[in-house]
């Protein structure tokens, strides 16, 4: 196994991109030399308050090493004093490097003229390959005779990029197998990410990191509707057209798993594909995920320095994906959410309560399923896209929201046991005042078949309301705004579908609760 030095500092421009968190920077150095069959057995890291371009040696600053395999701060003082730490461990270092016990270091704006010089001359005359980042000390170190491999530029670099770029210039000079090793998947992945990348697309995940977008855009959807506030509506608007962007930065983000890089590209493609609304900008993110990734790679197979293969990855990744979208992608996109949406028309033109009492009934198996935000979720955005409200919007505030309400409510005033009270209450709050954590009453659905049931049948009745009445709305809202955001002139009908899932989920609940307790005190009679 290959040993590794990472020596160096927090730098200039490093402190801002990575440089100020030594642990999350190690953990991707960690992680991708591990999966490379490599070992880091060597940490000289100074860690200053702020970027060394503008601090003095009189400033707070900390060295760090590495004990048992963890990073450790080893001392803490001002600059000054710190260095002086620094190169007495540099010259423990180079006495390792001399003897054969080092066989690469990883300089991170390290300070070749300074407390790395020793070092780097014990590594220039063992001819060990090197590899960093640090324009200008990275050139100092090749002065000192130091054989680099790979250099680049501090700007435009994450930790996981340098990471990724140290190991491959390495692995490469060494014939060792590589594939980066994305996200938290661990070394075992290696030799299997690029199989890994396709299983990285997962719908639920994508649309349930975007949530809080959609929960703000339906927030501003109800405050619009208070007198006063009309200008909101043009901020709703807004949102709705943005959608598709923040849907494709979380897609490209987590499918390639690149962080910035992947978020840069998945905005630029996004931006491209808004007029193919949400499906547009899932395939756009998609798109510009798969592309993002394997573009770094093949940059840093090719020892294109870092700054540049995050520009290739961000720039032509997402380029090229939202050139796709816009020309090819985002019509079909058009066409297949006009086509979703017409055919729940023509089901609620059909039948429009059958339509409503189905839905209803299916919706709480399809979030206990975890279908919800990979299937229903971007269906309402369809929806909500053309009409700026919804059937299954609706559907959701009365067969999951308020079901959870009316359920929790009931084991806050009658519940089997005391200690269900103070379980039910915080979900109560958060399902009347923010619209969301239906999960909150799934302890209670759980463990009784009969508040299974009357959640089901709540879901149903008040589902099959809603297909009748017409009703249109949103989820995300405070329970008591829901009417306001209604499809016009339907506040009062949407509200009768309120009360009517919750005072079945309540009663059907507290019935449960009250035979269950029954039971407990015959059971408790019987054993006296």
């Amino acid at each position: 196994m290959k040993r590794i030095a990472v020596i160096g500092s927090s730098g200039g421009n490093l402190y801002s991109q990575g440089g100020n968190n030594i642990d999350g920077m190690m953990k991707e150095i960690f992680m991708q030399t591990e999966s490379a069959g490599m070992e880091v057995v060597w940490l000289q890291f100074v860690g200053a308050s702020g970027s060394m371009d503008t601090i003095g040696q009189d400033s707070p600053a900390s060295l760090f090493c590495l004990e048992n395999g963890k990073v450790k701060e080893r001392f803490s003082g001002s600059l000054n004093k710190v260095n002086e730490q620094a190169e007495a461990s540099d010259l423990e270092l180079a006495e390792r490097i001399r003897a054969g016990e080092i066989d690469t270091m990883m300089l991170l704006s390290a300070d070749p003229n300074g407390v790395n010089r020793q070092a780097i001359m014990a590594a220039a005359e063992k001819k060990i390959p090197l590899v960093g980042t640090g324009g200008s000390s990275i050139a100092a170190a090749q002065n000192l005779g130091a054989h680099i491999i790979s250099a680049s530029g501090t700007t435009g670099t994450t930790s996981r990029t340098r990471a990724v770029a140290f190991t491959t210039a390495l692995a490469k000079e060494w014939g060792l197998k590589y594939m980066p090793v994305i996200g938290n998947t661990g070394a075992s992945a290696a030799g299997k990410i690029e199989a890994n990348i396709w299983k990285r697309i997962r719908f639920r995940g994508i649309m349930m990191t975007s949530l809080p977008a959609f929960i703000a855009m339906a927030l501003a959807l109800a405050l619009g509707k208070i007198p006063g506030l009309g200008a909101l509506e043009d901020v709703f608007n807004t949102l709705i057209g943005a959608l598709p962007i923040v849907v494709s930065a979380v897609a490209a983000k987590q499918i390639s798993g690149l962080d910035e890089v992947g978020i840069v590209a998945g905005v630029t493609a996004g931006i491209l594909s808004v007029d193919g609304g949400i499906i547009g900008g899932l395939c756009a993110g998609i798109f510009s995920g798969i592309f993002a990734y394997y573009i770094i790679v093949f940059c840093f197979r090719h020892k294109v320095p870092g700054t540049t293969a995050n520009i290739c990855a961000a720039g032509i990744g997402g380029l090229a994906a939202g050139l796709i979208c816009l020309y090819l992608i985002s019509p079909a996109a058009l066409i297949l959410g006009n086509k979703i949406r017409d055919l729940i028309d023509t089901c609620l033109a059909f039948n429009p309560m059958v339509a409503g009492l189905v839905a209803g009934l299916l919706i709480w198996p399809s979030i206990i399923g975890g279908v919800y935000h990979a299937a229903i979720l971007p269906i309402v955005l369809l929806e909500m896209e053309a009409a700026g409200t919804s059937f299954l919007g609706a559907i959701d505030m009365t067969g999951l929201v308020v079901v959870s309400a009316g359920i929790t409510l009931a084991n806050v005033i009658y519940p089997k046991q005391r200690s269900d009270s103070s379980l039910a209450l915080p979900g109560l709050l958060i399902n009347v005042f923010f619209g969301t954590f239906v999960e909150a009453s799934y302890p209670f659905m759980f463990s009784n078949k009969l508040v299974f049931a009357g959640a089901l049948l709540a879901a149903a009745v008040s589902g099959g309301l809603v297909g009748a009445l017409g009703v249109r709305g949103t989820a995300y809202v405070p329970i008591f705004s829901a009417p306001g955001v209604a499809n016009e002139g339907k506040g009062m009908a949407y509200l009768i579908c309120i009360l009517v899932a919750f005072v079945i989920a309540l009663t059907v609940t507290l019935l449960a609760n009250r035979i269950e307790r029954r039971k407990y005190e015959n059971t408790k009679k019987d054993f006296i």
